[in-house]
């Protein structure tokens, strides 16, 4: 994708937003995008609007973009609604990079919203539930459950913990599958999670800007074993946005902070066996991104990786070829992930600490992304960063993730 470049990227602080609506959030990252491009609505020729859970928690079934947008200012333009689970925002992105390419538009805006805070606890957590296959629910968690039934589980392990997701469950499951797979830990899963919310600790956009330690990762609330608290992604609202542009506009912008799409690759997935780890969808998708690129894992500077919980990202991180498989927990127990380490991965504090608005985390990942490569992050800042990788997975099919969107970045003036 040499042709296509971000020019200007707006994210609002994820956490809880009272007061604040879906339009609130839409209007805050738009603008701030718009800021950040030097650009005008008059510019936008198409935007992609990211969104998941609007309908299920307000009723908002239909054109959820063309209202959130009109109240940011936007008339007549083609507006194109998105829905891909947590993947929302990623493909938004995805399909405005397409979009542009195409020649249908030089410039568009990719945005991704969601207001997830609602009074109603059990409607807040039910949105997870139509992320996966509704007609066989139980089946698919029977599948999954025996994937480790017969790996020896300490007696907390079957505590009722109270109400949660069922994404949580699913996690649990595809984390003990590791374990009984390759001997990973709980321990490495906490030294993901402290790691996380140490990066977090600097990102002033982030829900959460506590530092933990892996001892405290380890003694706080068990929601799903072998996941505590701070393993699991919290709910979250805020709102991300990215305006695209195609090299023949470059002139009209700051070409100086423009950060070039080297890829971006979308992909479902498959009914592949639990063991084929090699078959996973996000590592073919990141294949696919790598050989689109030109690059290989040995060039990514950073990474933004979907840990919805803090085993998803040690899956992921083995995913997008930065160590074999079964390694992730190693890697991260060894700081190699940790700012200042081999590959810094999820600096931004990742979905576990900065937050997790469905319909906008892809865009988040971008927006941290795009800032590394420009030099803008500050005391989270990924030294010489040259290029990057955003990995958003959404949904659940069997057992990996029902879509994934793969995303790599090159800094400015990287050609």
């Amino acid at each position: 994708m040499d042709d296509i470049y971000i020019i200007g990227v707006g994210m609002t602080p994820f956490g809880k937003h009272a007061a604040l609506s879906v339009k609130d959030l839409t209007r805050q990252a738009v603008a701030a995008a718009l800021q950040d491009a030097g650009a005008f609505r008059e510019n936008i020729g198409a935007a992609y609007f990211g969104n998941a859970g609007q309908g299920a928690l307000e009723g908002q079934f239909m054109v959820p973009g063309e209202i959130a947008l009109r109240d940011a200012g936007f008339e007549t333009i083609p507006v194109i609604n998105v829905e891909n689970a947590c993947a929302s925002a990623s493909t938004a992105l995805h399909q405005a990079c397409a979009h542009v390419k195409a020649g249908l538009s030089e410039v568009a805006l990719a945005v991704g919203a969601e207001k997830m805070f609602v009074e109603d606890r059990a409607r807040m957590f039910g949105v997870f539930d139509g992320a996966w296959d509704v007609h066989r629910w139980r089946a698919n968690l029977d599948a999954l459950w025996s994937l480790a039934e017969d790996f020896p589980l300490p007696p907390e392990a079957l505590a009722d913990t109270g109400q949660r997701s069922v994404f949580m469950d699913v996690y649990a499951s595809l984390s003990r599958y590791h374990m009984k797979s390759f001997g990973s830990t709980q321990r490495q899963l906490a030294a993901v999670a402290a790691k996380n919310h140490f990066h977090s600790s600097m990102n002033p956009l982030s829900q959460y800007r506590n530092t933990l330690t892996v001892e405290e990762v380890l003694q706080a609330r068990l929601v799903s074993w072998p996941l505590t608290l701070p393993m699991c992604a919290p709910i979250s609202d805020g709102a991300a946005a990215a305006i695209v542009c195609h090299k023949s506009a470059l002139s009209r912008f700051d070409a100086k902070r423009a950060v070039r799409v080297a890829a971006s690759v979308l992909a479902s997935g498959s009914n592949r066996k639990a063991e084929e780890w090699d078959k996973h969808l996000c590592r073919i998708a990141a294949l696919k991104a790598y050989h689109e690129a030109a690059v290989g894992p040995e060039d990514m500077s950073v990474a933004e990786v979907h840990d919805a919980t803090a085993f998803a990202e040690i899956l992921q991180t083995e995913n997008l070829g930065f160590c074999a498989f079964g390694e992730g927990g190693v890697l991260a127990e060894r700081g190699e992930t940790k700012l200042g380490g081999r590959i810094p991965i999820n600096v931004s504090g990742g979905l576990e600490s900065k937050g997790h608005p469905i319909g906008a985390t892809g865009l988040g990942q971008v927006f941290e992304l795009a800032t590394q490569l420009r030099g803008e992050a500050g005391e989270r800042q990924v030294v010489g960063a040259r290029f990057a990788i955003a990995e958003n997975g959404g949904g659940f099919h069997g057992f990996e993730e029902a879509a994934a969107c793969i995303t790599i970045l090159a800094a400015p003036g990287k050609a």
